[in-house]
């Protein structure tokens, strides 16, 4: 139930009230933040781009070359043993 103040504008609930404090504190907050340069953001894209190509690659290697390790022995376990 809102009442008048003045007898022209509703009053401000405190729920009103506390929803207002928060957005200015958010606001507030923003604007102490440190935003990156679209220089940096752009190198920063590209080095992530490239480690996981490169992380992707390396793991790629490493699993050929321990199934060629296990199709080695493999082949060698079945030649012995038939």
């Amino acid at each position: 139930m809102n009442s008048t103040v003045g007898g022209s504008m509703p009053a401000i609930t405190t729920n009103e009230k506390k929803k207002v404090s928060y957005f200015r504190e958010v606001q507030n907050e923003l604007k102490k933040v440190t935003w990156t340069s679209k220089e940096e953001l752009i190198f920063c894209t590209k080095a992530v781009i490239f480690a996981t190509f490169a992380f992707g690659f390396a793991i790629y290697t490493i699993d050929l070359a321990i199934r060629g390790a296990l199709d080695g022995a493999g082949a060698i376990i079945r030649a012995v043993f038939g």
